[in-house]
């Protein structure tokens, strides 16, 4: 295992700690609200700051992206990418599917990725061009050829309301065509199971880039293909995702080709 996702591992599972002990009484946390069903408590930030804690001690050079803090050392060459709770508004109604998301880019370039989900104590990792495994166990993709068999996972927009008529119209679409829709509330542990093989696909529109850069690494790694709503590489800008085994993903995006207005294609995070 690469030296750098070691140290990686060892934030996420810091993180995790700080997590689980905060859901054994979530009554007594203090939660504000960033924006229209977007919430942030205590915990999401303590366990960042831990995360940048470790991470800062083995590399005081490397650059963070964090999803509370912020950005900090931007220009350096090597930056993390971290969403410590994706998926809080599920850990703050005791819904067991959220996650710790870190993912390192250096010179542009994703090379490592943690996924942790500290209820289950699975562990997802990818170094590029090492493959993707959940508990040192290699994982790979499903091989299902047919849409109509295939069962992807999604998210509906929750804060920005816009998309939400092209997004329903998507889901409409996609639904007709599937063997079934899921939608569990955090990207980043969607995409882990796409790499997994527990789904087949997964799509959702404006994320950040902190909800979707590790998952998409251990996709790619797991033999799958990452793409915009086009097929293209820009999902890390626009937040628009599709990501898949190699079989359905060209088939999703047949789906969703006819929903496709500039706005979705013009990126917009400028990561």
């Amino acid at each position: 295992m690469h030296p750098i996702l070691n140290v990686a591992i060892r934030a996420a599972r810091e993180a995790g700690k700080i997590i689980n002990r905060a859901a054994l009484d979530i009554g007594a946390l203090k939660i504000e609200q960033k924006d229209t069903n977007d919430f942030v408590s205590e915990v999401d930030r303590n366990a960042e700051q831990a995360i940048i804690n470790v991470l800062k001690e083995a590399y005081p050079k490397h650059g963070f992206y964090g999803e509370e803090s912020g950005k900090t050392n931007a220009d350096a060459e090597s930056i993390w990418i971290i969403d410590p709770l994706d998926g809080t508004t599920n850990f703050l109604h005791n819904f067991p599917a959220y996650c710790i998301s870190i993912a390192l880019q250096e010179k542009g370039v994703l090379t490592q990725a943690v996924i942790y989900d500290p209820v289950r104590n699975d562990l997802f990792t990818a170094t590029r061009g090492s493959g993707a495994f959940l508990n040192n166990r290699r994982i790979r993709v499903t091989q299902r050829a047919k849409l109509q068999e295939a069962l992807l996972s999604t998210g509906f927009p929750f804060k920005d309301f816009s998309y939400l008529e092209t997004y329903i119209n998507i889901f409409r679409d996609m639904a007709k065509k599937t063997a079934g829709l899921r939608r569990p509330g955090s990207a980043a542990l969607d995409l882990a199971y796409v790499a997994a093989g527990f789904t087949d696909g997964f799509f959702e529109i404006n994320l950040s880039p902190w909800d979707i850069a590790a998952g998409a690494l251990i996709v790619q790694e797991a033999g799958g293909i990452v793409g915009d709503f086009e097929g293209n590489e820009s999902w890390l800008r626009t937040g628009n995702i599709v990501a898949a085994n190699p079989k359905v993903f060209g088939q999703m995006l047949q789906v969703i080709a006819p929903h496709l207005t500039e706005r979705i294609k013009t990126p917009t995070l400028g990561m």
